[in-house]
């Protein structure tokens, strides 16, 4: 089976990869700069130059491939979900001119309400554009990444995290791993066909003031969490240098989910992946942290 995966060193991607050789895959890798392959990556893989962005190059990198892992990349720009369309475009030509078989699709838990969660929009846009193709799909309804804690590393420094959901709001949580995990798996079946929603919901919901009590167990620092207003977070964030309509679509994400959403998927054993946040933090941030002052 030829497999074709893009961000191949990104959060979920390079889990994808080690996923696939040890299943004796060799995959064909999707990236702007194969130099930033591990080498002992490098041997294992076939390495293509792309920009996602560039509709002709990702056609040309998937040809003659029978199953695609596509993640929309990320730019940092001030419209996120006008890249996000150019990314479907690539996609979407690509599937279409080489007949690619199936597409395991990197979504996220919010895609379902199609319109109103900020930049989760651009990811359903992406999931209807596929759909339309005909191609047999699988959209992963990814929940909360345990490693955007990782984007927080000041915060969680100085002992709290600031939030703009009810810290009493449970939401699911999951390790980049577990998704890529059940990504692998997906593309190596042969057992599901036609259109499917996977939704990755990690281990358990959690509630923000859960994440501070596991977060302060497993680095052995009190790390509280306060819940600030949107405003507060919109000036933090253009503080940062982040452009305007960024902030508005990362904003989004959670204010989009923040009443009356329901997720399409429930929580079930199909949904339920097996890292734990402790564990994760145990791991991940504890040493990251153990010499700060």
């Amino acid at each position: 089976m030829r497999i074709a995966v893009t961000t191949p060193t990104g959060n979920v991607g390079r889990h994808v990869i080690a996923t696939l050789v040890r299943a004796g895959v060799r995959p064909r890798v999707l990236l702007r700069d194969p130099a930033r392959l591990a080498p002992e990556v490098r041997d294992a893989v076939d390495a293509v130059p792309v920009d996602q962005y560039d509709a002709d190059a990702v056609v040309a990198a998937t040809a003659d491939i029978d199953a695609l892992f596509w993640v929309n990349p990320t730019s940092g720009s001030g419209d996120p979900l006008a890249e996000y369309d150019r990314a479907t475009r690539s996609v979407v030509r690509a599937v279409t001119e080489n007949r690619i078989g199936r597409v395991v699709f990197q979504s996220s838990v919010g895609a379902e309400k199609r319109h109103g969660a900020g930049e989760i929009d651009g990811l359903a846009q992406t999931e209807i554009a596929l759909d339309g193709t005909g191609v047999d799909v699988t959209h992963l309804r990814c929940a909360y990444f345990f490693t955007n804690l990782e984007l927080q590393l000041g915060a969680l420094r100085t002992g709290t995290l600031q939030v703009i959901l009810p810290l009493d709001q449970p939401m699911a949580w999951v390790a980049p791993r577990d998704i890529a995990e059940v990504a692998a798996t997906r593309l190596l079946s042969a057992t599901w066909s036609g259109r499917c929603v996977q939704a990755v919901h990690g281990p358990a919901d959690l509630t923000w003031r859960e994440v501070s009590d596991i977060l302060t167990t497993a680095t052995g620092r009190r790390i509280g969490v306060e819940q600030i207003t949107d405003d507060a977070m919109r000036a933090q964030l253009q503080q940062a240098g982040m452009p305007d309509g960024l902030v508005e679509a990362v904003i989004g994400m959670s204010t989009g989910l923040r009443e009356d959403f329901v997720p399409e998927q429930r929580r079930s054993l199909r949904t339920t992946t097996p890292t734990t946040l402790a564990a994760w933090a145990y791991d991940h941030l504890r040493h990251r942290l153990a010499d700060a002052p």
